[in-house]
C-alpha cells in the first residue's frame, strides 16, 4: 500500500485554508489517514477524538481544521488525562486548561491525548521513536514528539522539567521550543516541580513554533510566576523574517566526553555552514557556577516532586513505579537549607546570564548526546538541557543531520530571559542556511 502523504505543517497549513486552497475537512482528513497508517505501530496517543467528532466540530477561527496533539498531563474536558499512569487511567476531568480552551478558541480541533512518561518523570510509555521503531522518541514528551514527526498532526503541546520537549524533538527529528519560564500558561497542566515546568510547543519549522508561541503566549499575567513577553514579528505570508547573520557562542561543557562521534561531526559540519553563511560562531564557555546548577536543579526537582507525589506512592505503592517512588524518597532526603541556598541560586544567576551573553545573538549547544537509545526503557540522558530549564531560559531544537541508523541528530539555541523573539528570530536564519536534515 502507498504510504500516505504527509501533511502541511501548521504554518502552511493555515495559510492554505485562509486562501481557500485547502478544506478544513480535507486537511482533518489527511491527519486522520496519517494517523489510522502510522499509530498502530507507533503508540503516540492515550486516546483520540472520533473523527466525526473531528469533522462536524470544525469551526471558524484562525486555526479552523488544524488538529493539535495534547500532551497527557494537560487537563482536556472529554478525552481521559491520566498523567501516564495506572492510578488515573480513567481520569475524565471535564474542563479544558486555559491553553486548551485557547486552543479551540481559535478553532483547532483536540486530535488527542499525547503518551507521555509516568507524571512527566522517568517510566516511559509504550511510543516509538518514528525513524525506527527498536528506538526511544525520548520524553517525557514522547507521543507529542512522535505525532507531529510521523506527519499525523502539525502542532502537539509538551511539557519540560528538565529536557522533555526539546530532547524528543531532537531525538524524532522536530522543532521544539521551550519559551522563558512563566511564558506559557501552565494552569490545568499536572505539575512535577513548581519552579521548573514550563509548557513547550513541537511542530515542523521555526515558523511553526514561532506561530503558536505567539497565539498562545501569556497575554495578561494572571498565574503565579507568570510574564507576558512580545510575540515574534511574523509577515503573513512567509513568516518570521530572520534576523541578519547571527553571532553565535558554541558553548565548551563539563559534559562534551559524553557527545558521540556523529552528533561532534553534525554540529561541526552545521558550525562551517553557518559561517560561510556569515555567522560569527566563537567557541565560549560558562564561570564553573553555573554547572553545579545542575545538582540545584536536581534538589528543586526531588523536593517538590516528592511533595507532589508523596501521597501517591503512600496510597498507590503498587501503581506507583520505582522511579516515583525514588524521588519521593530523594525529595524526602533534602534539607530546607538545601532547598532554599537552590533557589536562590537559580534566581541569581537566571539574572547573570544576560551579561555571561552579552554580545551573542544565542549561545550554541547540543538538544543531547547523540543519536535516541536503543530499546524503550531510558529515553535519553537530558543534560544538555537541564542548564536552561533550571534557569528558565528560552531553548530551541532544530535537526541537522541523521545518524548512520537514520536516526535524527540536532543543534539547540538559548537566549537570554525574556530574550524568546530574538531567539526565534535567530533560529529562523539559522534553519534557513542550513541544508534540510
Amino acid at each position: 500500500m502507498k504510504p500516505t502523504k504527509v501533511p502541511l505543517g501548521l504554518f502552511a497549513a493555515t495559510r492554505a485554508i485562509a486562501q481557500g486552497k485547502l478544506s478544513p475537512q480535507d486537511y482533518l482528513q489527511q491527519c486522520v489517514a496519517r494517523a489510522d497508517e502510522r499509530e498502530p505501530s507507533l503508540h503516540a496517543f492515550v486516546a483520540r477524538t472520533p473523527t466525526d467528532n473531528l469533522l462536524q466540530g470544525v469551526s471558524d477561527g484562525e486555526w479552523a481544521g488544524i488538529p493539535v496533539g495534547i500532551k497527557d498531563l494537560i487537563a482536556t474536558r472529554e478525552l481521559t488525562t491520566t498523567n501516564g499512569s495506572p492510578i488515573y487511567a480513567d481520569q475524565v476531568l471535564g474542563y479544558d486548561a486555559p491553553i486548551v480552551a485557547h486552543i479551540r478558541q481559535l478553532g483547532a480541533a483536540v486530535f488527542g491525548k499525547t503518551v507521555t512518561t509516568e507524571f512527566a518523570w522517568r517510566q516511559p510509555g509504550p511510543t516509538v521513536n518514528p525513524f525506527n521503531a527498536a528506538h526511544t522518541p525520548g520524553g517525557s514528551s514522547s507521543g507529542s514528539a512522535a505525532a507531529v514527526a510521523a506527519g499525523i498532526v502539525p502542532l502537539a503541546l509538551g511539557t519540560q522539567t528538565v529536557g522533555s520537549v526539546i530532547r524528543p524533538a531532537a531525538f524524532c527529528g522536530v522543532v521544539g521550543v521551550k519559551a522563558s519560564f512563566g511564558a506559557v500558561p501552565r494552569e490545568g497542566v499536572f505539575p512535577l516541580s513548581g519552579s521548573l515546568d514550563h509548557v513547550g510547543f513541537i511542530a515542523r519549522s521555526v515558523n511553526d513554533v514561532a506561530y503558536a508561541f505567539n497565539l498562545l503566549r501569556n497575554k495578561v499575567a494572571i498565574e503565579p510566576d507568570s510574564i507576558v513577553l512580545p510575540p515574534v514579528p511574523m509577515n503573513t505570508e512567509v513568516g518570521i523574517e530572520p534576523s541578519s547573520a547571527p553571532r553565535l557562542a558554541w558553548l565548551r561543557t563539563p559534559f562534551d566526553d559524553r557527545v558521540t562521534v556523529e552528533q561532534k561531526q553534525a554540529m561541526d559540519k552545521s558550525v562551517a555552514q553557518l559561517r560561510a553563511k556569515g555567522a560569527v560562531v566563537e567557541e565560549f564557555s560558562l564561570p564553573d557556577e553555573y554547572w553545579t546548577g545542575i545538582d540545584a536543579m536536581f534538589c528543586l526537582l526531588e523536593c517538590e516532586g516528592g511533595a507532589i507525589h508523596q501521597e501517591h506512592v503512600k496510597r498507590f505503592p503498587e501503581r506507583s513505579s520505582v522511579h516515583l517512588k525514588e524521588l519521593v524518597e530523594k525529595g524526602q532526603a533534602r534539607s530546607a537549607f538545601e532547598y532554599l541556598a537552590a533557589r536562590g541560586l537559580q534566581q541569581r544567576l537566571r539574572a547573570d546570564a544576560a551579561t555571561q551573553f552579552k554580545g551573542f545573538d544565542a549561545v550554541l549547544t547540543i538538544p543531547a548526546t547523540g543519536e535516541a537509545p536503543e530499546g524503550l526503557a531510558f529515553t535519553g540522558d537530558p543534560v544538555f538541557c537541564a542548564l536552561w530549564s533550571f534557569l528558565g531560559l528560552p531553548a530551541l531544537t532544530m535537526p541537522i543531520a541523521r545518524s548512520a541508523k537514520g536516526l535524527p541528530l540536532g543543534l539547540q539555541l538559548i537566549a537570554p530571559y525574556r530574550q524568546d523573539a530574538h531567539l526565534l528570530r535567530t533560529g529562523r536564519w539559522v534553519e534557513l542556511s542550513l541544508p534540510a536534515a
